[in-house]
């Protein structure tokens, strides 16, 4: 039988099916998800495609032939399951921002606690300012199932140095260069959720002046790490 795609398309998909499939190891490991919720998704490169995980399924089923291909207005193309109900929202992330390799969503507790409040998450730690460059938004309540989501993490993060968004009443969304890059993202919101809220039962918070977020933020984006090495510390006070 005559694949569809090229071989080097085909090759990026294989590859992207393999990464998703093991980052989402990570989501459970790092306390971020419940049974089978939540799901992490990659752009295929060279293509107008995208890889993510499929619907309802436990993570310790998830293999790299069970991740499913969609087109990125969000329909199936390739896979034996039925694709994420997020499915819709991450590929209009994908339509509307071409420099987005990977999107993510948890429902991880403290940053879904701060969502249920309808309150952003503020720079008050340095870690926030290196990793979020200012406060973790807020994003508008949209109904699962379509791409009213996706269109609230496009508006809620155009202008802004976040790649996190916590949208209102439902959990966190997260997007990155690659999908890895995501999947910190996603893990370093918690962190950020629990410490900040912690702070605030011992009392009112202080937030970081404008000038010092964005030096901050300037210097772990551009200065902090090995170069060629892709970005794994929790923070970039190490």
């Amino acid at each position: 039988m005559t694949d569809r795609f090229s071989p080097e398309i085909r090759a990026a998909i294989e590859a992207a099916r393999a990464d998703v499939c093991a980052l989402h190891a990570y989501l459970p490991k790092s306390g971020l998800v419940a049974w089978t919720s939540g799901n992490v998704s990659a752009r295929v490169p060279g293509a107008d495609l995208m890889v993510i995980k499929p619907s309802g399924l436990e993570y310790e089923e998830l293999t790299p032939a069970s991740m499913v291909v969609c087109d990125l207005d969000g329909v199936l193309v390739e896979g034996d399951y039925k694709p994420s109900s997020d499915t819709g929202s991450h590929a209009y992330v994908y339509r509307h921002r071409p420099d987005v390799g990977g999107v993510v969503h948890t429902h991880s507790p403290y940053a879904t606690a701060w969502s249920a409040r309808g309150e952003a998450i503020p720079c008050v730690l340095t870690a926030i300012a290196d990793e979020f460059g200012g406060d973790i938004p807020i994003g508008p309540f949209a109904l699962i199932g379509d791409e009213s989501i996706g269109a609230g993490i496009v508006e809620t993060l155009a202008g802004s140095r976040s790649p996190a968004v916590l949208m209102r009443s439902h959990g966190v969304f997260t997007i990155g260069a690659s999908a890895r890059a995501a999947v910190k993202a996603a893990v370093m919101v918690e962190d950020a959720a629990h410490t900040v809220h912690l702070a605030r039962v011992l009392g009112p918070v202080i937030p970081l002046d404008e000038a010092d977020i964005k030096a901050l933020n300037d210097r772990y984006t551009n200065v902090y790490g090995q170069p060629g090495r892709a970005e794994t510390a929790k923070n970039g006070d190490s």
